[in-house]
């Protein structure tokens, strides 16, 4: 897929995150496979967490884990 000469690609570079490409895009990995996007935007990898690489599954995000709270689920205990 060529690059359009009269609009350049636009990229935004997220702190924490993905990089996100204006689509369609072809990435070529390091490993010379290539991975094909006609997506509208697509979000890149740029931590390596992801189950999708080159593509992006938000695995760059932290993980809170919620507190149980069995009490307020169950009522008080008698």
């Amino acid at each position: 897929m060529p690059n359009t000469p009269e609009r350049p690609r636009r990229i935004s570079v997220e702190d924490q995150g993905p990089m996100l490409v204006e689509g369609p895009v072809e990435v070529t990995c390091a490993d010379g496979s290539v991975a094909v996007s006609d997506r509208f935007v697509v979000a890149v990898c740029t931590c390596r967490r992801s189950r999708m690489y080159p593509w992006c599954d938000t695995s760059h995000r932290r993980r809170v884990k919620r507190e149980e709270n069995t009490e307020a689920e169950d009522g008080p205990a008698s």
